[in-house]
């Protein structure tokens, strides 16, 4: 194209590939004023107009209003400035569409109803501070009015669920699942009497360094005991309660025997729940953890041998 040269708009069409009424458009909305007219009034456009035009276009492709590329062509704001800010909010879309996505993913795989895609679709539109709050709230209600160990309370506000930007449907499942589960007031009234249980005994409780190492331990011997038959009950499980109450009273710093089994027992009943197991299993999946095994069963051998010898 010639830099002197005045064009048609039509010529300016075949040179862009823009239709007409494009053109036109945005002539009369003062994106593109003409260079100048025909004796007749048909609008001529010079060079610059056809690469402001090539700007135009860009920007519209990219999603910018037009009042934005007014702002651009009058030198108000920098084209870097539109373009880090629609970043930004292609970032956010972009994150929107991946929720859907996986909602839609796990829709299809759990063949959910109605009402269960709302709540899925609820949920996971919240912001990160909702979902924390939801969670939050949970528990300010859990410790409410209770003196609870402080490294225990941490520990358990610790657990916060974070779902990624792009989360897979095993993710949003899980978050439902979170969700329902800390409504469910039969879950609340039990973790409120694991709470106060806690609080009652906060001097004399402690959650030993080697938790894992003893849950381990727990779920090795009950295995092999479940394995050969062996009841709780049986004589033939003596060794097994021994062997597990001695371990358990070295962590706690303190002496076996039928005092402290019975302590013992009485933590263990409070504080072996399936659905409290299933808790922080979720906050897990939700966060990416390693996998959280399932121990509920093994602890629950463990107190039945226990009941039958205290």
């Amino acid at each position: 194209m010639d830099g002197d040269r005045l064009y048609t708009i039509g010529e300016v069409a075949r040179r862009t590939g823009l239709p007409v009424k494009t053109i036109r458009f945005y002539s009369d909305s003062g994106v593109l004023p003409p260079s100048g007219r025909t004796r007749s009034g048909y609008r001529l456009y010079d060079l610059a107009a056809v690469v402001r035009l090539d700007l135009v276009r860009t920007l519209r492709e990219l999603g910018v209003d037009l009042a934005t590329i007014r702002r651009v062509l009058a030198r108000e704001i920098t084209v870097s400035e539109v373009a880090a800010a629609h970043a930004k909010a292609l970032d956010a879309q972009i994150r929107t569409l991946r929720l859907r996505r996986a909602v839609l993913r796990a829709v299809a795989g759990r063949g959910s109803n109605e009402e269960e895609l709302e709540l899925m679709r609820k949920l996971v539109h919240l912001s990160d501070e909702e979902r924390r709050r939801i969670i939050a709230d949970f528990l300010d209600e859990m410790f409410e009015g209770l003196d609870v160990n402080p490294e225990f309370a941490a520990k358990m506000r610790a657990g916060v669920p974070e779902l990624p930007d792009d989360p897979t449907p095993e993710q949003v499942e899980a978050w439902v699942e979170l969700a329902e589960l800390v409504q469910d007031p039969g879950f609340r009234r039990r973790i409120r009497e694991m709470m106060e249980h806690q609080a009652r005994m906060r001097d004399r409780i402690r959650v030993p360094d080697n938790f894992m190492e003893l849950a381990d331990l727990i779920r090795e011997r009950v295995e092999a005991a479940r394995a050969s038959g062996t009841a709780p009950e049986s004589p033939e499980a003596d060794a097994v309660v021994d062997e597990l109450a001695a371990a358990y009273a070295e962590a706690y710093g303190e002496t076996d025997g039928p005092e402290f089994r019975r302590t013992l027992l009485e933590n263990l009943r409070i504080g072996t729940d399936s659905r409290a197991e299933r808790y922080w299993q979720l906050i897990g999946v939700i966060n990416g953890w390693p996998e959280i095994p399932t121990l509920t069963p093994f602890f629950e051998w463990f107190i039945r041998a226990l009941e039958a010898r205290v």
